[in-house]
């Protein structure tokens, strides 16, 4: 990955790193596998914009239900725990 040799917002350095990002889209979330530079400092990510378009993407697809080829990956549920006070 090219780009960023130095973090954008502490100035920390870069290193390629596999991560996991939550993309969600509707009603529906996707977790998805790929490679970013993270900041050894304050683990700010910084992703290449073909990735990010990946994700937009992603989010597409989502919101269309159009998620034949993604793996299903157990059962998500919410929690709200705002009003318990």
């Amino acid at each position: 990955m090219r780009g960023y040799e130095l973090c954008p917002v502490c100035g920390g350095e870069l290193s390629p790193k596999g991560v996991e990002i939550i993309v969600r889209g509707g009603e529906d979330t996707a977790v998805v596998r790929a490679q970013a530079l993270v900041c050894s400092k304050c683990r700010e990510h910084v992703y290449p914009i073909e990735l990010v378009r990946e994700f937009e993407r992603i989010k597409v697809q989502l919101i269309r239900g159009h998620t034949e080829s993604f793996q299903p990956l157990g059962r998500s549920f919410a929690v709200d725990l705002l009003d318990t006070a």
